[in-house]
This record gives structure tokens, sequence and C-alpha cells, in this order.
């Protein structure tokens, strides 16, 4: 698939005043220049961030209503329950403020919907439950801002709502007694953009506070936080960052034992963005997508060694389980585009029969990276078919299927991601007027960007300046890794890794030699050959083996240099 380079334009002098001003080198000054951050306090902000640099959480909407009724409920030690999602950030949303109540002196219970019955939010039969089981307020966690129907039908049997979220507002809000959402339109707090433990982390402050409690007595629940965080990739970008960076300095240190045996089972021993991205939150996911979300809420709550153990080998073996149907369905699906040649479609659908609902979403992801093309998997359930969508920059599906609504039954999302159901009799009529909306979209004028910091020489590159790019970390959304471009290489040596997935190069310029990898790149080894020259982008890394550092590259795109 041909790519689009696309370098910055950095400012040469702006380069130049940072590595003087501040004394550090060209490699870091320019990312930081492309990133915009070269104002003093922005720039130590971001490097070096501390708990200074929280904002005032009661510049959140209804933080005050909410925080006046919390205190309310702990003094008179009301009957309390916890409503959050299934995924990895309403997990962590669902610990830190049940752990932190407990801290105060109010035990609140929880729950979480079952993904594959119930579905994501609020529920009328949830809700029916809990005021059975007489509790008095509902305080909801990553949900609950479009629960407007459910949270009418909360009040109407007398079961009072708090609503905590970070999703998108729709016209009207919840009739609930508070709803702190940074993204209502009367907003007035800076960063719209946190996770929903994010606004769980800013209402334990906003309580601490308004209790005259230390500081610790919320920050030390950041480990937790910035798990949640990068999990559910927010930009990690203001607030974000401060949450992040100071998090992972716990999340080394971690007191909570559920967190620290996931993480030595993740089998990763570098503890960075990364490590949650790739090695926790597929593990917490895991369970919510396999419908056992409670396993993994218990596991960090646990205070038990020898429970910890045994929730952290369920949640391992959830995790082999949903590879193991992602990787069938997805081999499925293949199956079908190369047999009805759905590639040479400008969007590719595919259903199939026992799809599993919780991964279907991340075949969906697979395949639309995979082809560069939007595409919707769905499974079939009797007369109906269920499914899930992704996208590529550029090409809204919401709107897309706007234009489809007589094939659609329902559905939901936004222009990346969306959820869908279809009856099954109207499936090619679906595809057929899906794929009309798609090519009049021209698509086919839409390139894969490779959006690269800067072009170096390798004499220009040294394993300490690689180091100092580790300054940027946290990495994530609006955060990227930063890559760099390096031309006319002349291959040195080459072989494939793996059984021809992964592919390992030397390669030299001049009198300087360095290493690259080029992970699930193994089919290009038959196109190159030793002394030929290529152009490549990159990650930058120092690779350590037997206690010798070394530079490496990290490909991300190779091809012949002009």
């Amino acid at each position: 698939m041909i790519k689009k380079w696309q370098i910055y334009d950095t400012d040469e002098d702006k380069v130049n005043e940072l590595v003087t001003k501040y004394d550090i080198n060209e490699l870091l000054a320019t990312i930081l220049v492309n990133r915009d951050i070269i104002d003093e306090q922005k720039l130590e902000i971001f490097l070096n961030p501390t708990r200074n640099n929280f904002h005032d959480p009661f510049l959140m909407p209804d933080m005050e209503k909410a925080v006046e009724r919390i205190i309310k409920a702990i003094n008179n030690k009301e009957k309390v329950i916890i409503y959050g999602d299934y995924d990895a950030d309403g997990i962590t949303s669902i610990t830190v403020l049940k752990k932190f109540l407990e801290d105060v002196g109010l035990n609140a219970d929880y729950y979480i919907p079952n993904r594959l019955n119930e579905g994501y939010g609020l529920n009328n039969n949830a809700i029916q439950k809990i005021v059975e089981n007489n509790y008095e307020l509902m305080i909801t966690v990553d949900c609950g801002i479009s629960g407007i129907e459910e949270i009418n039908y909360a009040n109407s049997l007398g079961l009072e709502t708090i609503v905590t979220d970070h999703h998108e507002v729709g016209d009207d809000i919840p009739n609930a007694i508070a709803v702190v959402d940074a993204k209502r339109i009367d907003n007035k707090y800076p960063c719209r953009d946190l996770a929903g433990v994010g606004v769980v982390f800013k209402l334990i402050q906003a309580i601490s506070i308004k209790l005259e409690l230390k500081e610790e007595e919320y920050l030390k629940y950041l480990d937790i936080v910035c798990v949640g965080t990068i999990s559910d990739i927010v930009p990690l970008v203001d607030e974000n960052r401060v949450i992040t960076k100071l998090g992972l300095m716990l999340v080394k240190q971690t007191k909570n034992i559920g967190l620290k045996s996931l993480i030595v089972s993740s089998g990763y021993k570098k503890i960075d963005s990364t490590t949650i991205s790739f090695g926790i939150a597929p593990r917490i996911n895991a369970c919510g997508r396999m419908g056992h979300a409670e396993e993994a809420l218990k596991l960090f709550l646990s205070k038990n060694i020898n429970e910890v153990k045994d929730l952290t080998k369920i949640l391992n073996e959830y995790n082999v389980e949903r590879q193991s149907t992602e990787k069938r369905i997805y081999e499925e699906a293949l199956n079908q585009i190369q047999k009805n040649h759905l590639e040479e479609k400008d969007a590719i659908i595919v259903a199939g029969e026992n799809w599993h609902h919780g991964v279907i979403g991340i075949v969906s992801s697979k395949i639309t990276e995979l082809y560069f093309k939007p595409s919707i998997l769905l499974c079939y359930e009797d007369d109906i078919a269920k499914g899930s969508g992704r996208s590529i920059p550029g090409f809204d599906l919401h709107d897309a299927l706007m234009k489809c609504q007589d094939t659609i039954e329902k559905f939901g999302g936004h222009s990346m991601a969306i959820g869908i159901t279809i009856k099954r009799e109207n499936f090619q009529k679906f595809c057929y007027e899906f794929e009309e909306v798609a090519k009049d979209s021209n698509l086919k004028d839409i390139f894969p960007i490779i959006q690269i910091d800067a072009e170096f020489e390798l004499k220009d590159i040294n394993k300490d300046m690689v180091k100092s790019l580790e300054q940027l970390e946290p990495y994530g959304e609006a955060n990227k890794m930063p890559l760099f471009a390096f031309k006319k290489l002349k291959i040195d040596s080459i072989r494939a890794l793996s059984e021809g997935k992964h592919l390992k190069l030397t390669l030299k310029e001049g009198n300087t030699v360095v290493n690259a990898i080029g992970f699930n790149m193994g089919t290009l080894v038959d196109n190159y050959r030793i002394g030929d020259k290529i152009d490549i982008v990159g990650v930058l890394e120092v690779n350590t083996f037997n206690g010798v550092d070394t530079l490496q590259i990290n490909m991300k795109d190779m091809m012949r240099a002009i």
C-alpha cells in the first residue's frame, strides 16, 4: 500500500533557540517545536509536571452540587451504588471512587452491565434492581450522559443520581442532581478531554478539598487513574499528561497488588505507556469483551494475594480466549473478502455466523488498517445482524450511515467508529447503498499519511540523544512517538525473522552502521537485495541485549531511494 510521507516544516530558528536556552539536543528540540511546546511555562509543565499543575476541580460543571450530595451521603451513611462501564476506563473509575469512598467512611457498592446481554450504559432493568435493593444514591462513572430516559425512570422510582462522564453531550442533559462532564456546553473547565477515570479523579480531588483532607488522600490513586487514562486513548496532553506522567511514577511502585500482579504477568520489564497500552489494557478489556468485567474489578479491589494470583490467571485466560476468538473471526472475514474480491470495493462489509460481539470491533479495526478502507463487520443472530464499523480519516462513517437509514434498524457512534443493527434480509441492500455512498466520497484519493518529525543523517544521531526522547513519554493520542526519515541508506544485510513475519536489516551511511527492524514487514524481504539504497521512516530506539546498548530503528515504512 502506498503511503504518503509528510515531513514537518520545522522552524529551525526556534529549534536553535531551544537548544541554546535550555541546553537540550537538536533531536529533542525539534520534537518540542513541532508540538508547539516552546514557551518556558508550557515546556516546563510538559517535561516536568507536578501536582501543582492540576486544574481547579470546581471549575467543572455541577461539581459543587455533586460534592455536597456525596458528603451528605457520607455523613448519613446512605446506601450508595456506583454504576460503571465494562471497559478499562470504567473498571478503573469504579476502583478509584469505591476505594476513596471507603477511605472516608462510605462503603459503596457497584453495578457493571454485562456487555453481551445489556450493552453499554444505563438500562431500566438494572435501575429497577438497584431500587429494589433500597439504594438511595447512584453515581455513574464513564457513562450516564446519554441516559436521559433511564435517569427519568430512576427519578420516578425515587432513586437520586449523580452523573460523571466524559462522552459528548447531546441536545439535552439528564435530569440528575448533578451532571459532571467537561463536554457540556456551559463547561468552563480548561481540559475537555479527560477520560472517565480522570473525571472521577477530579471528583475525589474536589471532595478532598471540601473535607480538608491531605493531598495524598486523592493523589495516591494516580496509578489506577493513569492506567484508565492511557487505556481509553484520550489525548495525552494538558491535564491528561500531568495525570499519566505522575501516574506512571506511582505505577512503578504501586501498592495495588492486583495491578502489580497484572504487570508482572504481562511480561513487560519496562513500565511505560506501551506497557499499559499493550500489556495491561487488553487484559482488563478482555474481561468486559468476553462478558466477565467484574473479574477485572475484583482484581483491583482485592487485598488478598492468593485471590489476586487466581484473578490474574483468569484475566490472562480471558485475554487468550479473546485473542483466539479474534484470530478466528479475522481469518473468516479475510476469506470472505478474498473469495468475493471485496478488497476491490470502496468499503468492506462482511457478515458471519457465531461471531462474538465483544471482539468484532477489534477485527473491523484490523480490516480497516489492512486495506485502508472503511469496514463493517456484522454478526447474524436469527433474523438480525448486529455489528461494528471503523473508518479512515476523511470519511465520516456516522454521516454515511445517515444516508442508508432505510436499510438500518438502529445505529450509533461517531465519524470513526459505529455500532449498527440491520435485518438479515436487508444485508445485500445495505451493502449496495453503503458502497454507493463510499463511491461518491472519492475514497481512492485518500492515502494513509505518515507524519514525520524530521529527516536526519545517521552520523548526526547517537544513543544519548535517543535516550533524551524518553522525556517525551508518555506517548499516546496527540503525543505520538516521534518518527524520523533517513534517506539513501545502503542495505548491508537483510533477512526475515519469525517464519517470515518480520524484517531485519543492517543499514550503512558512509562509515555509520545501524540495525533496523520492521515488524510485520517480512513480506518485503524478496523485494530488496544487499547493496540496494533505500529510504526509511521509523522510531529511534536504544536496544539493550546482554548488557550492551545499540542504536536501532523500528521501521514503519520503506521504499527504494530515488
